[in-house]
């Protein structure tokens, strides 16, 4: 039976939240980031138009590479540190950490403060990616423009006194631009090159800016995709959805509908391992003690909830 970790208030869902009435502040657009994630995508592009002539050995390292950002995502930024819910050893954390700067999506306090405001403003201006805006600002356009100001006020008032208290994160964060050079740009891009002579240019485009740009898109399908299209059986009165699609490309964070409604679970989802990769890690770091105190929901409990706020579309097992 695994125990209670300890948690944090700072991502419960505010029901008492009211946006300011009146117009919303015009758009601003940051020119830096529309033409350097044009950029990237194009060199993605190039990247995918000549996979098929790349070897087999760079295609698997662009696997692992993947592998290793989405759990510095998954298990690291979102389940550990932005939840609580499950507790990681110094050796862990490390490692989660040093992924998380391959996965190359803000610092981990930066992440799990903006998914913490996610969370406790959901689907409001305060949320800093709003799905009711649509699915582009939901997937990337919230990069490619100045924040709301009620994500900034809300950001601010949280406390992040867990985050702050870790050496860890504190470490990342003081270090950060270094460490992302390193993990998400020289080591994909030198290994191939080094060890295989694969060409310099072939290395930077697929386990590189190729890897990159779709473990981003994965990450920014749970914000978008996850928010407009499935089943809610868990709660009906909340956009997220459960979307086996996003499940699979995010490793286990699809079961939108089941997060958004028991955010404290380190599966994120009710049924297991299934399309859930981050579970199965997470599990793997416990069996070998790295990894403790993993929370989860009875089934009384999420049986109760899908009676009282579902959809009806619940198939339990």
């Amino acid at each position: 039976m695994k125990e209670m970790a300890e948690t944090t208030t700072e991502d419960v869902y505010d029901d008492a939240y009211e946006e300011k009435p009146g117009p919303s502040p015009p758009v601003k657009i940051v020119w830096r980031n529309v033409i350097l994630m044009s950029l990237l995508h194009l060199g993605a592009l190039y990247g995918l138009m000549i996979l098929p002539s790349v070897s087999s050995l760079t295609l698997i390292w662009m696997g692992v590479c993947f592998m290793l950002s989405a759990l510095g995502i998954t298990a690291g930024a979102h389940r550990l540190w932005s939840h609580r819910s499950y507790k990681a050893s110094l050796p862990l954390r490390i490692f989660l950490a040093t992924a998380n700067s391959m996965a190359f999506q803000n610092d981990i306090y930066e992440w799990a403060r903006d998914h913490r405001v996610h969370h406790k403003f959901s689907e409001t201006h305060a949320d800093p990616h709003n799905a009711r805006r649509g699915f582009f600002f939901a997937h990337i356009g919230w990069l490619l423009v100045r924040k709301h100001p009620e994500v900034i006020e809300k950001g601010r008032k949280l406390e992040l006194a867990d985050l702050k208290a870790d050496g860890v994160v504190m470490f990342q964060r003081r270090h950060y631009k270094l460490s992302v050079v390193v993990m998400c740009f020289f080591v994909p891009t030198f290994v191939p090159w080094f060890f295989w002579e694969e060409s310099l240019l072939t290395s930077y485009l697929v386990p590189c800016l190729l890897r990159y740009t779709v473990s981003l898109n994965a990450t920014w399908l749970v914000n978008s995709a996850a928010h407009m299209w499935g089943m809610r059986p868990y709660d009906h009165n909340i956009n997220p959805r459960e979307n086996k699609f996003v499940a699979f490309s995010a490793i286990g964070e699809g079961f939108h509908n089941y997060h958004h409604t028991f955010p404290h679970d380190y599966a994120a989802s009710e049924f297991g391992s299934r399309l859930n990769l981050t579970k199965a890690f997470i599990d793997l770091m416990f069996f070998f003690g790295l990894a403790k105190d993993c929370r989860r929901v009875t089934h009384e409990t999420i049986m109760a909830r899908v009676q009282r706020t579902g959809d009806g579309s619940h198939k339990s097992g």
